[in-house]
């Protein structure tokens, strides 16, 4: 649960902002989209890979110019 102590004066859009951000550094919303369904082990560990030679090839790219 989520706590924002809004101080004596302050903007209820800032407040909100607050919010907003916490709410996205938690990452709530990825782990409710996780739960939704089962992925197997190996399945996460695959696109984990694939992620990773993706980056690192974008890397390279960028260092040959």
């Amino acid at each position: 649960m989520l706590i924002i102590p809004v101080k004596d004066g302050e903007n209820i859009d800032r407040a909100l902002k607050r919010f907003k951000r916490k709410f996205d550094r938690t990452k709530t919303m990825k782990q409710l989209r996780e739960r939704k369904q089962f992925n197997k082990p190996s399945v996460t560990k695959r696109q984990q890979l694939l992620k990773a030679k993706y980056i690192q090839n974008i890397r390279t790219n960028e260092e040959k110019g």
